[in-house]
């Protein structure tokens, strides 16, 4: 499976952004799909994920309100709408899809992953 990120962007604090996260090679259909972010000097954390047919989803306690995970299944595409975006949401964000169909926070779970997208939010 490759995996492209895009839609990144900058904005300033309060703005909006939909990321999306377009698979080939290969369906998506069968796997969970994460989204990541890595600020500068800080570890990869997960933002938020959603299992096989979107029915179960999870997000880090950060993004709880203003993030929203989707995907569209006949598309291939992983979306994740962020709303209310503050400085602190400053990262490169990576999708990726796990070897499993349910949604993991486990970074360990997820076996392949995009290139990432830049995200930058001013104040």
């Amino acid at each position: 499976v490759q995996l492209q990120a895009s839609g990144g962007g900058s904005v300033q604090t309060g703005g909006s952004l939909r990321l999306s996260c377009a698979a080939s090679r290969r369906t998506l259909s069968n796997n969970g799909v994460g989204w990541f972010r890595q600020a500068p000097g800080k570890e990869r954390e997960i933002a938020a994920a959603i299992d096989w047919n979107g029915s179960t989803t999870l997000y880090a306690d950060s993004v709880k309100g203003r993030f929203t995970i989707s995907r569209d299944r006949v598309k291939n595409t992983v979306y994740l709408q962020m709303n209310s975006l503050k400085p602190e949401d400053t990262a490169v964000y990576y999708c990726a899809a796990a070897l499993r169909s349910g949604a993991t926070d486990r970074r360990n779970e997820y076996r392949y992953w995009g290139q990432g997208t830049q995200v930058t939010v001013s104040s």
